[in-house]
């Protein structure tokens, strides 16, 4: 069974830099069409679905993968 990410959140600044926080540790930072496309898809996804994509985007989804 795979683990659910957890624990990440984001925060939009008014200069269009989005923010990713892990835990309360800044993990990423995302600028340019990255953001935009962030932004838009959060909009639409479900809690679970933010997870697993700022996971992914900051590079914690590798954790799914191990023993």
């Amino acid at each position: 069974m795979k683990n659910t990410p957890e624990g990440f959140t984001f925060q939009e600044a008014k200069n269009g830099l989005v923010t990713i926080w892990h835990q309360g540790r800044q993990a990423a930072q995302l600028r340019g069409n990255l953001t935009k496309k962030f932004l838009m898809f959060s909009e639409r996804a479900s809690e679970n679905e933010r997870q697993h994509r700022m996971a992914r985007l900051t590079g914690n989804d590798k954790h799914d993968n191990e023993p």
